[in-house]
């Protein structure tokens, strides 16, 4: 049982829960006052941000971290950027890993030109650089860097180190940035939810599996997007620490902003036996805290959880799918040929075999899967057992190469092999479409983080459509003993007892260049043909004109629709390479659109009027100057960009080339009902676009209409709730956009153009 608690409440001495509405409850408990302000100072949240602050304003925070983390997919792009901002040293340890491009691309070799950057950074800078195959981001940093009371920002969504007593938050490369400009994370005080951990999970349950459910429950309704979440309670000592960060890695589906743990023995067992004890904190919240919600869970009652196609919140359990196949599976082949434009269907009724579903494909991988506590337990399961030898297939990557090593050991790799599993290095393809794309039409469970569509690399508008469900490592396990039919790990569970695990570093210690302070400023970049530097972007004009290049209704659109994930980004370091890709599964017209625009801006910084690039634009800035205050508007001195109108973009990765690639195409501006993250809004600023909402329906904005905002840069230094806008057609219809708060440094930077021309302006 998962229950939404409505509106706050307070927490007394750990364990009891009273609802604001209650609050003299808790003066009876305590026998003395506290207020709600001074309750609100009591989450363990509020002490580790406070810790964190370098200003005494606790509403508007400017936050310092302790260390920074990206992976290759990203790290390219950061260095560049703070390279071109000033940057001479990494100032806090950053660690580079290359877990998301270990493999090189066939016929070249852009992901190893990539790796070899990311070292010689780290020689000039000062970094950690971790080779591919040696460990996954997040299990590098569980493993050497996190722990209690620590703050660590990193450019991936699933940044999250809170079950070992650390605020970790994924963000897109321009925070970090800023971090390592010696500058600050700014955003107002987060509100902070309670998750209240009861009871004791049933053999055959994993951390995925709490996982789904809580995610199940909160995220369509939004009730922590962009909160912390704090978990809590007597469960969570019911649980390993290897098995919280299962669960702990998952919370970033919930559109949270980030996650800390209350910590105990065993978060300090994990630490020491990692060598770390000393970074251990024993992290508790206060005789009274005060949460603004309470996810109160009933660990007990959560069973063998699936989360189909095609986001982590599609939950059901296991049982409840397989009692109603037919109708639960054809809602899904609905909404596969809706994403798909009816370019490609997906089946999935024809999977039902004698009443059961028979699945194609099985991955157990990553930060979330790729655990030695789920491995262990699949192992278990599988020993002695057969996947078979029709077409399921079962794949297992371990997270990192310390854990791979004590699975040799405890024999679970030989009994993975003898059923028929391939055993892989250390890498998060099967995230994000890199590795093991199944057959077209094919299911594939997945002990992963995401199930978004084309996650696994399909490709609709090439024909081929397949999809993810996600499942934990032990109904997989389960399933593949089954020879491929949907099993809950529940029904074959005995009560097994995982083998302690002992960690072995021999391999970091002989394979990871650890050059935190040692940096050589003498060393050169080393720069592959594919890496290129940002191209230059224009600062901001008074007037501005948008034409919009696309137009989703989509109740939610992800950033891999913005920019798709797999092998698209092969051209991750090619910011131009990179754009061409931007919204090809979604709206494939959108680039040439975009880049139609930006040629007559181009044109326009050139000294060309814009009028004369294109000559459609005379008419338009004939219609403008009849809005009273714009009579004497010159073409030459308006901004022209493209946009993109979603209702709500942004729900996923912390990627910045979702914005980065409309950047350089010409965008100019996002429209939105809401932003999904605060991760992509971030984005979007950092890459000098106007974050830009409208309550109204948009009605009036139709691909190719152009929309005029005069005054913005005036606009951006008053309240934004009221920024008047101009649709200019037949007819003038006027538009009532707002932007939602801003610091004062993002609104300097979008005027600026991007945060590279920002910090320029500042050296």
């Amino acid at each position: 049982m998962v229950r939404l608690y409505d509106g706050g409440v307070y927490l007394v001495n750990g364990r009891e829960i009273v609802p604001e509405h209650e609050e003299a409850k808790v003066r009876s408990l305590t026998r003395k006052e506290v207020s709600r302000e001074e309750a609100r100072k009591g989450t363990i949240a509020y002490n580790i941000i406070k810790a964190h602050n370098t200003t005494e304003d606790m509403e508007h925070l400017k936050l310092r971290f302790d260390a920074l983390t990206s992976h290759d997919i990203t790290f390219v792009g950061i260095i560049q950027t703070a390279k071109a901002s000033g940057m001479t040293e990494f100032p806090i340890p950053y660690v580079l890993t290359n877990c998301h491009n270990s493999l090189c691309a066939v016929g070249g070799t852009i992901n190893e030109d990539d790796h070899i950057f990311g070292l010689s950074a780290c020689k000039k800078y000062g970094g950690i650089f971790v080779p591919p195959h040696i460990a996954v981001i997040h299990q590098y940093m569980r493993e050497t860097m996190a722990g209690g009371g620590k703050m660590i920002l990193g450019s991936d969504s699933h940044t999250r180190y809170g079950a070992l007593g650390t605020m970790a938050v994924g963000e897109g490369g321009g925070e970090l940035v800023k971090q390592l400009l010696r500058d600050t994370y700014d955003v107002a005080f987060p509100g902070v939810v309670g998750v209240y951990l009861d009871g004791r999970v049933n053999p055959g349950v994993g951390p995925q599996d709490i996982a789904l459910a809580i995610i199940g429950a909160v995220f369509k309704c939004g009730y922590v997007k962009n909160k912390v979440m704090e978990f809590v309670g007597p469960g969570i000592s019911a649980m390993t620490t290897d098995f919280r960060n299962g669960i702990d890695v998952m919370t970033t589906e919930t559109t949270c902003w980030t996650s800390i743990w209350r910590t105990d023995e065993d978060t300090k067992s994990f630490l020491a036996l990692h060598g770390r004890e000393d970074d251990y904190r024993e992290l508790n919240p206060a005789e009274v805290a005060y949460y603004d919600g309470m996810v109160y869970v009933d660990l007990s009652t959560v069973k063998p959880m699936i989360a189909l196609p095609f986001h982590p919140s599609n939950t059901y359990e296991i049982d409840e799918l397989n009692a109603n196949l037919e109708d639960i599976l054809r809602g899904v082949e609905v909404e596969a040929l809706r994403l798909s434009g009816d370019k490609a269907s997906l089946s999935l009724t024809d999977k039902i075999v004698n009443g059961k579903l028979m699945v194609q494909q099985g991955i157990i991988a990553g930060c979330a899967g790729g655990n030695y506590t789920n491995v262990m337990e699949a192992a278990h399961i599988l020993e002695g057992r057969s996947c078979g030898s029709d077409v399921f297939n079962l794949s297992v990557y371990p997270s990192s190469q310390p854990v791979y090593m004590e699975l040799v050991k405890n024999g679970a790799v030989a009994s993975l092999m003898a059923a028929g599993a391939a055993l892989k290095t250390a890498f998060c393809g099967p995230c994000f479409g890199a590795g093991d794309t199944p057959g077209n039409n094919g299911l594939s469970i997945r002990h992963t983080t995401r199930n978004f569509p084309n996650r696994e690399g399909s490709k609709p508008g090439a024909g081929q459509m397949s999809a993810v469900a996600l499942m934990d490592a032990r109904s997989i396990a389960a399933t593949a003993a089954n020879g491929g039919i949907l099993t809950p790990a529940d029904a074959v569970a005995d009560g097994y007892e995982v083998p302690k695990y002992h960690f072995d570093d021999t391999v970091y210690r002989n394979r990871i260049y650890q050059g935190y302070h040692a940096g050589d400023k003498a060393k050169e970049l080393v720069y592959g043909p594919n890496i290129k530097d940002w191209p230059e972007m224009s600062a901001l004009t008074d007037n501005i004109l948008l034409k919009v290049c696309s137009k989703i209704m989509d109740d939610v659109t992800t950033t891999d629709e913005l920019i798709p994930s797999g092998e698209t980004s092969s051209y991750r370091s090619n910011p131009l390479g990179l754009a061409e890709f931007a919204l090809s599964r979604r709206d494939p017209e959108y680039v040439g659109r975009s880049k139609a625009v930006d040629k007559i801006e181009k044109a326009r910084e050139a000294g060309v009027c814009p009028c004369e690039a294109a000559p459609e634009l005379k008419e338009i800035f004939d219609k403008i100057r009849t809005i009273p205050g714009s009579e004497e508007v010159k073409a030459l001195d308006t901004e022209i960009g493209s946009m993109i109108y979603a209702v709500k973009p942004g729900d996923g990765s912390a990627r910045e080339q979702a914005a980065s690639c409309q950047r350089v195409l010409g965008g100019l501006a996002n429209i939105a009902k809401e932003y999904a993250t605060k991760r992509y809004r971030s984005n979007v600023m950092n890459w000098g676009m106007i974050p830009f909402q409208m309550a109204e329906e948009p009605d009036a904005l139709d691909v190719g209409s152009y929309i005029y905002v005069p005054g913005i840069r005036a606009a951006l230094d008053g309240d934004m709730k009221n920024i008047k806008a101009y649709v200019i057609g037949e007819e003038i219809k006027e538009l009532n956009l707002y932007i939602a708060d801003m610091t004062e440094d993002e609104k300097k930077i979008v005027k600026a153009g991007c945060l590279i021309n920002y910090n320029r302006i500042r050296q």
